[in-house]
């Protein structure tokens, strides 16, 4: 995410920072950089000539000119101002109206409203209200199984829609169905069509005056950039759309559409799509997003991550064990687990401030992978053996290689990484860290 915009403003702002005292000509020369590196970033042009000249008029104020590190207060300005770009805070879905309230999502086909749908019926839920899925899809082949499918999956009603049904209909019907089944907030999947046209709009029309939702979100596809903009433009003007919901997020390295939208359209981004599972969405914050662009990490959002995942007792029960050295491969293989269930390791460690920019972590491809194979060699392993690793000899790891699919030399270095972890915890336990700095001295 970001990636290619983040780079190039952080060569722009090594520049700045490299110079001890900054001069109107230095600041000019810096902003020139980020302009360019924002217009590549397929950022709307007007939207950089506006936010250039607000940094413009902040940088050469007193508050940097005298300031003991004018580099960084300039980065600080920047990170202010896109920041406000893409709406200073995080706008929620707007419940209001009568019950039960209605979440329409529109856009183009492909842009990923269906299982968008799927990803915002876990959030409402999370919040302690019942959705209701509502396929208002009669034109895509399949879109109304798909939708049936995923809410089957998830524990989640979806109305039986048919494909010979009018869409106005189905979603009038479903508020009635909604209620029956005790649900207070339907999500309405309507139809998208390759390109924009009269017969979409006019159907958005009838649904939007039926229903009356209480949010209509644009679901539209980050990595088409400019297009996304425009796209959005269009249903702005047709339906007055509450917000954005930005797709394909994880693929978008260059961030065009996210940080023009807002400023283009006076409308927010309330959620961003980080990948295909049903649980790979996110509020949109627009003050971490800005720090992300500029690789000042997102702490905030990975902690919410680990907290929707992490039993607290669970954790107090491993740290009693981790303090007696008691820590299982059992005990290994569940805490992966909830790893996995946080998203991917390379976005994880892109929420970590300051590592994107460490050079040793440029090039290193984090293979998600390598976590579905370390389950699979510890569930092919007996109780016995996961509690007590010290019994498993050769013919063992030849059966547990088998039984995974992976080489003795995968299972040997398992346990390998696993008996280095255990002897540093069992450092850190008798002397603190400076037991740990003691056993890792190479005398």
């Amino acid at each position: 995410m970001f990636e290619s915009l983040s780079e190039k403003l952080e060569s722009a702002f090594k520049k700045l920072r490299g110079h001890g005292k900054l001069t109107e000509a230095n600041i000019e020369d810096g902003l020139k950089e980020v302009r360019m590196a924002l217009l590549e970033a397929d950022v709307h042009y007007q939207v950089v000539k506006k936010l250039i000249a607000e940094i413009k008029s902040r940088a050469l104020g007193q508050e940097v000119m005298k300031s003991l590190t004018p580099g960084q207060q300039v980065i600080k300005i920047v990170n202010e101002k896109l920041t406000e770009l893409m709406g200073t805070r995080h706008q929620d879905l707007d419940f209001s109206g009568a019950a039960p309230a209605s979440i329409m999502l529109v856009g183009l086909q492909g842009s990923g409203k269906t299982t968008t749908a799927a990803k915002l019926s876990i959030l409402i839920r999370s919040k302690g209200r019942k959705p209701y899925l509502v396929p208002a899809d009669v034109y895509r082949p399949a879109a109304i199984d798909q939708l049936t499918k995923l809410g089957s999956q998830l524990n989640v009603p979806v109305f039986p829609s048919k494909p010979d049904m009018d869409p106005v209909r189905i979603c009038s019907e479903a508020r009635v169905a909604a209620l029956k089944e005790g649900c207070d907030t339907l999500i309405l999947d309507t139809a998208g069509r390759l390109h924009i046209d009269e017969k979409l709009m006019t159907e958005l029309k009838r649904i939007k005056a039926e229903v009356k939702p209480s949010d209509i979100l644009l679901v539209a596809d980050a990595m088409t950039g400019q297009d996304a903009v425009n796209i959005a433009k269009s249903f702005d003007e047709a339906l007055d759309i509450g917000g954005v919901v930005l797709t394909k997020m994880d693929g978008d390295a260059r961030g065009g559409a996210a940080l023009s939208i807002k400023e283009m359209i006076k409308k927010p981004i309330k959620f961003v799509g980080v990948g295909e599972k049903v649980n790979e969405i996110e509020p949109f914050h627009p003050e971490r997003m800005a720090s992300r662009i500029l690789g000042m990490g997102d702490v905030l959002t990975l902690i919410e991550k680990a907290q929707s995942v992490v039993d607290v007792k669970e954790a107090a029960e491993l740290e009693k064990k981790f303090r007696k050295n008691q820590f299982t491969l059992e005990d290994f293989r569940n805490q992966m687990a909830q790893v996995r269930k946080m998203g991917s390791l390379s976005d994880m460690l892109g929420m970590i401030p300051g590592m994107g920019k460490l050079k040793q972590l440029k090039n290193v491809e984090v293979d998600d992978r390598e976590i579905v194979r370390i389950e699979a060699i510890i569930n092919s392993m007996t109780p016995m053996e996961r509690s007590k690793h010290a019994i498993i000899n050769g013919s063992r790891r030849k059966r547990i290689a088998r039984g995974s699919g992976t080489s003795v030399q995968d299972v040997n270095k398992l346990l390998k990484n696993y008996t280095q972890v255990m002897k540093m915890m069992k450092k850190i336990n008798k002397g603190g860290m400076r037991g740990l700095g003691r056993g890792m001295m190479p005398f």
